[in-house]
């Protein structure tokens, strides 16, 4: 391995063990900067690294003329095997690389590392590993699973993917919503308007009319709500008879629902609930008491002051007035018991923005505890989805959503692709629609509402997930008719074209997206790496024909073609997509 070099006072060592190409100046401070301007590949140059930006940053004075200083800077800089030229423009610096030693090197790289490739690189190894705990999804039991709990199911499981990817040991948790006065409501509804028939028909349609009905009818009757508080006491206190209803309502609800993450593609190691830390609950306020954190307000309820200057300007209410524990209660338990089972290194909880208050109300509790780990925690909050509806109106429930994406892909499929090739078309479609979904939730900042518009998510040009399960589809069938061109000797002078160097460039830049995911757990960044990348392979794929062309050409072109397609499959399954072979 080549020793360390030092360019303009910056200390660069060995990239990926490959020689000079990554860690001559361009490739890697340029990339250790992270997120410098990106210049689109031209002619004259491949790389242009702004010095104002360096300035910015603090890596060069910004006394100095910065011209003079871009000037300087260039003179410093080495034409070697990788570097072909350095040029000074207005403030930047321009680098031209020697492209048949960029193919080689990369298209090497990926054909060795497949799967793996990127996620070894020098600029991931600073990246803590540990363990992760990621909750997600949670829905509330004894009811559908809603179309709101899309978001937090897929942005969890890009996050647990990304962890696992880049050498996390990752426990993906399901925090059900299976505790608290709600289940008084449903319980004391079922005794009066529940059928155990329409239960065993369809269990949890059946349990979202009887929970709208007995709302309806507390809204009337304020004995309804006080035979709901009842029910919900006797839970509390374990009778069995409560229990076993209860007991009855979460297993079938669990069974239903992962019907639906297996169509998501997606698992969990633990299905854990509020239930699960209620009797905990109650150790963690007489922690609280113990340590002179819990105050009792004038009508009875149990707070912890938050106000800095200790004046309950700010509070949490962390007890009724009737004695029964809350949501926050049963979360600050669980926390606790999370780390005591699983010593995690962070602990991630994806869901929306709106309990952000929440969640930091829960981590200054446990700080105040004196459970220092809680700056390890982290809340992932997200938008709304607006306008969701499928041709019968409003979207309530997930599989609803799910139903409709499919069939609208594979209505498409049978009018203009060739479906008919197709082992089982409803997998496809499904897979595919799935894709589409998940890529117009995940193109923008994740904390931003969007409005949901069908014709979008389903458009073929453009950035959509149709595009980037159709260009991996292409790349598929251009390997089934031809190859992989793993079979024969690879000559990298025969890349030379803008068209392929547009796409090797781009690949090289894979790890950085994935650094950029790490940095803040947006899935955009990856989005939008693929679908550039997407966009360059369908030019090349116009541009430099397999067919009929000579065969060491053919060869060249072919690992190319493949090594994206690598690539674009590696990028797709940590967002949660499925890549389709066939369309």
């Amino acid at each position: 391995m080549s020793p360390e070099k030092v360019y303009g006072g910056v200390h660069l060592v060995p990239y990926r063990g490959v020689s000079e190409l990554f860690y001559c100046f361009v490739f890697k401070l340029y990339r250790w900067l992270a997120f410098l301007e990106k210049i689109s590949p031209r002619r004259q140059s491949d790389f242009r690294l702004s010095v104002s930006h360096l300035r910015q940053k603090g890596f060069l004075p910004s006394a100095e003329d910065i011209q003079t200083q871009a000037e300087s800077l260039a003179r410093q800089l080495n034409r070697d095997s990788v570097v072909e030229d350095v040029t000074v423009g207005r403030a930047v610096i321009n680098f031209k690389i020697k492209r048949d030693v960029l193919a080689e090197k990369i298209l090497e790289q990926v054909s060795k590392e497949g799967h793996t490739f990127g996620l070894k690189s020098a600029l991931l190894c600073g990246q803590q590993k540990g363990r992760t705990l990621v909750e997600f999804s949670s829905p509330n039991i004894a009811k559908k699973f809603h179309a709101g709990h899309l978001r937090s199911t897929i942005i969890g499981n890009f996050i647990s993917n990304l962890k696992e990817a880049l050498g996390n040991e990752v426990v993906r948790m399901n925090y059900l919503g299976d505790w608290g006065l709600q289940f008084g409501m449903l319980g004391a509804g079922f005794q009066d308007y529940g059928s155990q028939e329409e239960l065993k028909a369809n269990p949890l349609q059946h349990l979202f009319q009887v929970y709208v009905r007995v709302n309806a009818e507390a809204e009337k009757d304020e004995g309804v709500r006080q035979r709901a508080g009842e029910f919900f006491r006797q839970l509390e206190s374990g009778e069995e008879e409560a229990l076993a209803l209860w007991r009855h309502f979460r297993e079938i609800s669990v069974g239903e629902y992962q019907r639906v993450y297996q169509r998501l593609g997606i698992r969990f190691h633990e299905y854990s609930g509020e239930s699960f830390h209620q009797k905990q609950a109650l150790d963690v306020l007489e922690r609280l008491r113990a340590q002179g954190l819990l105050r009792t307000t004038e009508k009875g309820t149990g707070v912890v002051d938050l106000s800095p200057a200790g004046d309950m300007s700010c509070f949490a209410t962390v007890l009724r007035s009737d004695g029964t524990s809350l949501y926050i209660t049963r979360d600050l338990a669980a926390a606790i018991d999370r780390k005591e089972a699983y010593d995690f290194d962070e602990m991630i909880y994806v869901t929306d923005k709106s309990q952000e208050g929440h969640f930091r109300q829960v981590f200054q509790i446990l700080r105040a505890m004196g459970h220092q780990w809680a700056d390890s925690c982290r809340h992932v909050p997200f938008g709304l989805v607006r306008g969701m509806k499928t041709r019968k109106g409003e979207v309530v429930f997930l599989e609803d959503v799910l139903e409709e994406a499919k069939g609208r892909v594979l209505r498409n499929m049978q009018a203009t692709w060739t479906s008919k090739e197709l082992e089982d078309p409803d997998v496809t479609a499904e897979r595919v629609g799935v894709a589409a979904l998940i890529i117009q939730d995940f193109r923008g900042p994740l904390e931003s509402d969007y409005s949901f518009d069908w014709g979008r998510v389903l458009q073929m040009q453009g950035d959509t997930g149709l595009f980037l399960q159709y260009t991996h589809s292409r790349l598929c069938s251009l390997t089934r008719m031809h190859g992989s061109g793993e079979g024969g000797p690879l000559d990298p002078m025969l890349l030379q074209e803008e068209q392929g160097a547009g796409v090797l460039k781009q690949i090289l830049r894979y790890d950085e997206a994935l650094l950029q995911c790490s940095c803040d757990l947006q899935p955009k960044h990856l989005v939008n790496f693929l679908l550039a990348l997407s966009h360059l392979v369908a030019v090349g794929l116009r541009t430099l024909p397999v067919k009929g062309s000579p065969l060491p050409l053919a060869q060249a072109r072919l690992r190319l073609f493949d090594s994206a397609r690598t690539v674009l499959a590696n990028g797709m399954r940590i967002l949660g997509v499925t890549p389709v072979e066939k369309m």
